[in-house]
């Protein structure tokens, strides 16, 4: 370890064994950091590089995932006489934009009435019961969302608080829309906006959308992001649809209701979501763990006929490292984002499988989906004073304990190198600047 990264940990009072660290020339392959790299430790969100990468070679930059909207019953002029079944595909980015896309095709189709239900089919991916709270103890944080064949809008919700003086509440509007849900804001109250969110108790149910709590006026507008875990799969589609769907025009005479999807329905209208490549930048630039758990879960599910489950996306990942030589004794995969305390990979896999996805044919998409060092993603704020700056592309990685880097730098001599820093450590919190001392020694000194 360079010295002035180890007197860097030394300061935030982090021993050497709790780091493992790791970098190698790319084309040469000369090492030039090797500490305590065999070590399995947790990797947080640097994970989502293994899984990105070995999502590129075995589904190939190109994948795109499909949404079906099926009839299961005749059309007669523009009335569905039946239900109509969507059936999920695992798309990450199904956003409601896409959905209202995804709609207009019905609507061209001819179809304003739908006479029976809405049949939701999520049965690609496995459905197992799913804690929220099981990570962290907050349900509510849109990153805590499971992961769902047939997800919208990341399962979460935006709302905007707007104090109303009239009714002397918070206005709330809802993002994506929704209908058929009463929503409710909190009581306003004088003083200082400070932490405005502590106050507020959000309950989002089947029954409706309520912010229960104060609000000072002080604050004006703000956005709250939440997961509606206590609120079924069913009422959260049902509601954006039942909104885009009138405001088309259409109606539903039928329930929503999850269900599976019958041999003898017709296909009517298909989505299809934007290229893997899309896909892997914003999992890696913004560390997206909703996105990351469904990529998993689709290698599973092109591997298997069977529904995915995340044993088999961990599966299909170990046999790409094989086919790539990488034996990797010390991974643990989890659920594929690093969102985990139990997920582990050592320095020198990590740093292998960094050295597999440079020497690809898609090399150029990949490194492309890292942060750009002082530029965007979560390095945007780091190194912008230093030479190293738009010349490393690093994925971060941060839990409580844990803070870690893994990516790409180009050094001052023109060569590339593949960087990988691992920190557990209660003290981890303190570890960005030795972190950031890493990147940029290697910068100047490869």
């Amino acid at each position: 370890m360079p010295a002035s990264v180890t007197q860097a940990l030394r300061h935030a009072g982090i021993p050497s064994s709790a780091v493992g660290a790791y970098a190698q020339e790319v084309i040469a392959g000369r090492t030039l950091v090797s500490s305590n790299a065999l070590a399995p430790l947790n990797p947080a969100s640097t994970l989502k590089l293994v899984t990105t990468q070995a999502a590129l070679q075995l589904l190939g930059p190109t994948y795109t995932w499909k949404t079906g909207a099926y009839a299961a019953g005749p059309q007669r002029g523009d009335v569905l006489e039946g239900d109509l079944v969507i059936r999920g595909g695992g798309d990450p980015r199904l956003n409601v934009e896409s959905l209202w896309l995804f709609l207009r095709q019905l609507r061209e189709k001819g179809i304003r009435q739908i006479s029976g239900d809405l049949v939701l089919d999520h049965s690609r991916f496995e459905t197992r019961p799913f804690d929220a709270a099981q990570f962290d103890g907050a349900p509510l944080k849109p990153y805590n969302a499971g992961p769902d064949a047939l997800l919208l809008n990341y399962h979460a919700f935006a709302l905007r608080l707007t104090p109303d003086q009239a009714s002397g509440k918070a206005r709330v509007s809802v993002e994506p829309p929704v209908s058929g849900l009463p929503v409710s804001g909190p009581v306003l109250v004088e003083g200082e906006c400070g932490n405005w969110n502590a106050n507020l108790a959000p309950s989002l149910t089947d029954q409706g959308i309520a912010i229960d709590g104060t609000y000072p006026y002080a604050c004006g507008e703000n956005v709250l992001y939440a997961h509606p875990y206590q609120m079924s799969r069913a009422a959260f589609f049902g509601a954006v649809f039942r909104r885009l769907w009138t405001e088309m025009g259409g109606t539903l005479g039928g329930q929503v209701r999850d269900g599976l999807l019958p041999a003898d329905a017709r296909l009517v209208a298909e989505w299809q979501s934007a290229p893997l490549t899309q896909v892997i930048t914003d999992i890696n630039k913004f560390s997206n763990n909703v996105m990351a758990r469904q990529l998993l879960l689709t290698m599973a599910s092109e591997a298997s006929p069977a529904p995915a489950n995340p044993e088999g996306g961990a599966a299909a990942v170990r046999g790409w490292l094989m086919g790539k030589g990488i034996d990797a004794p010390d991974l643990v995969l989890d659920n594929g984002s690093g969102l985990s305390r139990s997920e582990r990979i050592s320095a020198i896999t990590m740093g292998r499988v960094l050295l597999a996805g440079y020497n690809s044919p898609t090399m150029p998409e990949f490194i492309a989906s890292l942060p750009l060092v002082a530029n965007d993603g979560t390095m945007r704020k780091r190194l912008r004073d230093k030479p190293v700056a738009g010349r490393a592309h690093i994925k971060t990685g941060s839990l409580d304990g844990v803070r870690a880097i893994a990516g790409y730098v180009m050094a001052a001599s023109g060569k590339w190198y593949a960087v990988v820093c691992i920190v557990n450590h209660p003290n981890a919190g303190a570890a960005r600047e030795p972190l950031d001392l890493l990147v940029q020694w290697i910068y100047e000194r490869g």
